[in-house]
C-alpha cells in the first residue's frame, strides 16, 4: 500500500475504508478508557486485574502501531508530531511505557477519550467540523481583545482590593481583609460571582463597594463573551474534512484543491 493511499485511510473520512479505520478506532478509545475506569474500581482490580492490564498492552500497542503509520503517511512527520492531536496521540501511549518507571502515571492512559473528537470527522458532521473550526478562528482573533480585556479586568480587582482593605482592613476590624493580597483574592472570588462568602465586608463603604463589585461582575462575564460572538459572525465558512498529506493542517474549504497553509495538492475524490 503507497503512503498516499495510506494517508487517505488514516487521515480522511471521505472514503469507506478511512471511515471504518476511524469507527474503529473510535471504538478501541473507548474500550480503553472504560478498561482505565475499571481498573481504578479495587473490586474489580482484584479480580481481572491481570485480564485488564493484559486489554491494557493490546490496546496500547495497537494506539502505538497506528501512531508510527501516521507519522510514516505524512510527507512532514514533524508536523504532525509537534501538531496538538500529535501530542495527544502520543500521551496516549506513554503512560502505559512509563508504567514500570512511574506506576501513577498509568491512570493518565485516560487520556485517550479526548481523540474521541474524531467521532466529528468519521460521521461527517460537516456543521461540527464547521462550528469547530469558526470557533478556532474566532477564538484566534478575539485573543487581543481578550488580553486587554483581562488586563483591564486585572488593574481593577488590584485597585478595588487595594480600597476594600483600606477601609476593611487597616485596624484590623475585619480578618479577612488583613492584608492587600487577601484582599484582591476577596475581590476575584466577588467580581466572577463565585462568592464563597468565607470572607464578608463589615462597614457600610465595605458593602457599598461588594455591591459595586457584584454588579460590575455580571457584565464582566458578558464581554468575552461578545467579543468571540462578535468573531463568529464574520467567519462562516464551509469547511471539509480533508487533511494535508504534507503538512497535516486541517480546516479546508470544502473546494480547495490545494492547501492553504503550504500549497500542496489537496486530494476530494
Amino acid at each position: 500500500m503507497t503512503r498516499d493511499r495510506l494517508h487517505q485511510i488514516i487521515f480522511e473520512a471521505d472514503t469507506p475504508k478511512g471511515k471504518a479505520f476511524d469507527i474503529a478506532l473510535l471504538i478501541a478509545i473507548l474500550l480503553s478508557v472504560l478498561v482505565v475506569m475499571l481498573e481504578s474500581v479495587q473490586s474489580i482490580q482484584e479480580e481481572y486485574g491481570s485480564l485488564l492490564l493484559a486489554l491494557e498492552w493490546l490496546f496500547t500497542i495497537l494506539f502505538t502501531i497506528e501512531y508510527f503509520l501516521r507519522i510514516y503517511s505524512i510527507n512532514k512527520p514533524l508536523k504532525y508530531i509537534f501538531s496538538s492531536m500529535g501530542v495527544i496521540d502520543l500521551l496516549a501511549i506513554l503512560p502505559t511505557y512509563l508504567i514500570f518507571t512511574f506506576p501513577n502515571l498509568h491512570t493518565l492512559t485516560v487520556i485517550r477519550s479526548i481523540r474521541i473528537i474524531r467521532i466529528f470527522r468519521v460521521f461527517k458532521l460537516k456543521r461540527y467540523i464547521r462550528g469547530a473550526y469558526t470557533m478556532q478562528i474566532a477564538l484566534r482573533n478575539a485573543v487581543p481583545k481578550i488580553i486587554v480585556f483581562l488586563l483591564s479586568v486585572l488593574l481593577l480587582i488590584v485597585i478595588l482590593g487595594t480600597i476594600m482593605y483600606i477601609f476593611e482592613g487597616l485596624g484590623g476590624k475585619n480578618p479577612g481583609f488583613q492584608d492587600i493580597p487577601n484582599s484582591i483574592y476577596w475581590s476575584i472570588v466577588t467580581l466572577t460571582t463565585v462568592g464563597y462568602g468565607t470572607v464578608v465586608p463589615v462597614t457600610v463603604i465595605g458593602k457599598m463597594i461588594a455591591s459595586v463589585i457584584m454588579l460590575l461582575g455580571y457584565g464582566i462575564i458578558a464581554v468575552p463573551t461578545g467579543i468571540v460572538t462578535a468573531g463568529i459572525m464574520k467567519t462562516r465558512k464551509n469547511i471539509s474534512t480533508q487533511v494535508c498529506i504534507n503538512c497535516s493542517q486541517e480546516g479546508h474549504d470544502e473546494d480547495a484543491l490545494f492547501c492553504k497553509y503550504c500549497g500542496s495538492k489537496i486530494h476530494n475524490d
